[in-house]
């Protein structure tokens, strides 16, 4: 009886009342875990060279996270996770537009959270004597290596402790995507605006309750199904972010943690 009644307390104390915060909260959320997921799939199948993962599972990752953000905080926030769909959602007047910048930058700062925490599991949470050397000029990295926090270990050992943005051991593509040699800026551009374009109206399609109607419940996996379409139809080009969140946040963490300013250069032919 004392502990039921505690827990009530601290449940009472606990329970954020503010709507906005608690959108917030969820967007946050939802969006760490989608990128986390999406992120991991890379890491794992680039740092293990393709034995534990290739481009299929990386694709189903990304569509199963999209469900799993969906349904973390679809009852809440609507679970946008995206600041491309947020702004459709605002051009249709089905979400404010006071709400937009906050939730792009919510989405952004989640992220950007993913990202670190992709790179703490993936860089290393190992115990090997060898990787306990000092392995890199970037602040993240040396104060990981000062707490030994996180002793180098997958990217340190696919990359030889050299983090970089192109060459046949680069390991920024893990968190950002970039376009495949041969895409032009314009082609990329394009590129995006229709696989971008693809992805918001399918999504309404499946929201609108004028057209055949998803069993309730199931919206999130008719969503990731959805994803997983345009991943595999039109992820050739500029690896299929669809999501600007999904590529900002990590790739500015990219920048602070040691690949330095050429995450953000258009490189001819680099890919």
């Amino acid at each position: 009886m004392g502990t039921t009644s505690f827990l009530a307390r601290a449940r009472g104390l606990l329970r954020i009342r503010n709507q906005l915060v608690r959108e917030c909260l969820a967007e946050l959320l939802s969006t760490f875990l989608l990128i986390i997921i999406t992120l991991s799939s890379a890491a794992q199948k680039i740092t293990s060279f393709e034995t534990k993962g290739n481009l299929i599972t990386s694709y189903l990752a990304g569509a199963l996270a999209v469900m799993v953000g969906v349904y973390t905080a679809g009852g809440i926030s609507g679970a946008h996770m995206n600041p491309a769909f947020s702004f459709a959602m605002c051009l249709v007047e089905q979400f404010p537009w006071w709400k937009f910048p906050i939730f792009v930058v919510v989405q952004t700062l989640a992220s950007f959270i993913s990202a670190g925490a992709v790179y703490m599991l993936y860089y290393g949470m190992g115990e090997q004597d060898w990787a306990r050397e000092p392995h890199s000029d970037a602040g993240v990295a040396r104060l990981m290596d000062v707490l030994c926090l996180c002793p180098p270990d997958a990217i340190w050992h696919y990359s030889n402790g050299t983090l970089t943005v192109s060459g046949p051991r680069e390991t920024a593509s893990i968190f950002a995507t970039y376009p495949a040699d041969y895409v032009s800026v314009a082609n990329g551009f394009l590129d995006q605006v229709i696989g971008t374009g693809v992805l918001m109206v399918g999504v309404m399609g499946i929201m609108d309750s004028r057209n055949k109607g998803v069993p309730k419940g199931l919206e999130p996996v008719v969503v990731a199904l959805l994803v997983l379409s345009i991943e595999t139809s039109m992820g050739s080009n500029c690896g299929c972010p669809l999501n600007p969140a999904r590529d900002i946040g990590p790739r500015l963490f990219t920048y602070v943690a040691g690949w330095g300013p050429e995450v953000f250069r258009w490189v001819e032919g680099r890919g």
